[in-house]
């Protein structure tokens, strides 16, 4: 069918619409418009296609099911277009209708997720990023769990591509971490009467424990922009965790260095004592015997050389490198040695209570100036508890107690006092109870 015939064919299909729908005839009023849009297709009339969809849409009164089905059918003939052009035509048109209307919500989101696609393969990163925050697929009650979760991944890698740190970090919040844990195995619940239908997501939506891996991966990206190595290396023991990965040796080992190394480059707190000693305990890290040895040796409070501990970890960190994201490698490698510094410190603080600035400088290679650089940095962190007499070059690891501290202190003492009296008077009466016993006898 060309020009006249196709639009004579369609007039009569619409006059077959008119009457389906206005005796509310739901079957055939939605058989009606989509033989409209085969009809256009089958032509290969694009722009005819795209106008006739507008009009199906806009007639008075029409139905949820024949706009669906419409949508429905025109999505399958994406894929076919002549040129990127009309593709990009045929999604801004179905869109369109689509925008607003709840009941082909699901469908507009994966229109706009392939036009975001077209955009970017252009080199329009920006105007993608932009299409993709226009959806907000979380309040999407009949969207499957996996295509909300691929969906929000996508904004957030478009984010990051795009170097937008603080939206990323908005949008990677709707999703919570302790949804892939989630048993799979379990049978799904029959929807009960009244409830939203959940569409099953399209065959091309990874599994849950993939989306895992690609929601960390993008974290992992998030947190290297500041330099968070502490998270980094959460996120690479949350990886780690994925039974794909812990069953193949060629892809645990990698993680597992990853997650020695910054678990190395992490400054020392509670949650980094935790992590360490829980990879430490980890069989698995056997396999890789120097990193073992890095992290006994930071468990251990005995100072480390940090001259020695270079020559010998140098050519692993090299291997590294690349793999740690090579700008950072740099920086790495000067946090390191900050790392080896603050460690040694602590270790100062827990054998000596009075140290003179000199003999800590010996202690940990460097001069006056850094050590005490240092030291400060390190109680200004709060991670240490230390007063320095210039003038005396002097350190105190001594904390100051207040008022009641000294009272508590002192009642301590005394009480340990009179405890000891008591039990010296006890022995001294019980030697002379035997001594008079001995005599009468």
């Amino acid at each position: 069918m060309e020009g006249n015939n196709l639009d004579a064919a369609i007039e009569s299909l619409l006059n077959v619409e008119k009457q389906c729908r206005l005796a509310g005839d739901v079957a055939g009023t939605r058989k009606a418009a989509v033989d409209i849009v085969e009809l256009c297709f089958k032509d290969s009339n694009w722009k005819t296609l795209n106008d006739q969809i507008v009009v199906l849409s806009k007639r008075r009164g029409q139905l949820k099911q024949a706009i669906t089905a419409v949508v429905q059918k025109a999505m399958e003939y994406i894929d076919v277009t002549p040129d990127v052009d009309t593709r990009i035509e045929l999604i801004k048109t179905l869109s369109s209708v689509a925008a607003g209307k709840i009941y082909v919500e699901i469908e507009r989101a994966r229109l706009i997720k392939r036009l975001a696609k077209i955009k970017e393969e252009q080199g329009k990163i920006d105007e993608a990023a932009d299409l993709m925050q226009e959806v907000a697929v979380e309040t999407f009650g009949s969207m499957a769990k996996t295509e909300k979760i691929a969906f929000i991944l996508e904004q957030v890698r478009l984010c990051l591509d795009r170097q937008d740190f603080v939206r990323a970090q908005i949008l990677s919040r709707k999703i919570s971490p302790r949804v892939f844990d989630a048993d799979t195995t379990k049978e799904k619940k029959k929807p009960k009467e009244g409830d939203n239908m959940v569409q099953e997501a399209p065959a091309e939506i990874p599994s849950l424990l993939e989306l895992k891996r690609i929601y960390y991966e993008l974290m992992i990206r998030y947190y290297s922009h500041n330099n968070d190595y502490l998270e980094i290396c959460r996120c690479y023991k949350s990886i780690y965790e994925i039974p794909s990965i812990k069953d193949d040796q060629s892809k645990w080992i990698p993680v597992l260095r990853k997650i020695c190394w910054y678990l190395v480059l992490a400054p020392h707190d509670p949650m980094q004592s935790s992590l360490l000693n829980a990879t430490l305990e980890d069989k698995n890290l056997a396999e890789i015997p120097n990193f073992k040895l890095l992290l006994k040796q930071l468990v251990t409070m005995e100072v480390i050389q940090w001259t020695k501990l270079w020559e010998f970890f140098k050519d692993e960190y090299e291997n590294e490198k690349n793999l740690l994201g090579g700008a950072l490698g740099t920086k790495a490698a000067e946090d390191l040695k900050l790392r080896i510094i603050e460690h040694n410190i602590l270790v100062v603080s827990k054998y000596y209570s009075r140290i003179t600035l000199k003999r800590i400088a010996d202690l940990l290679c460097l001069s006056l100036q850094e050590a005490e650089k240092h030291l400060s940095d390190m109680v200004n962190s709060k991670a240490l508890i230390a007063k320095i007499d210039r003038p005396m070059g002097i350190v105190s690891f001594r904390t100051a107690q207040d008022s009641n501290g000294v009272l508590n202190s002192w009642a301590s003492n005394l009480e340990k006092l009179l405890d000891l009296v008591e039990k010296s008077c006890h022995q001294i009466h019980k030697e002379t109870m035997i001594h008079k016993a001995v005599l009468k006898a």
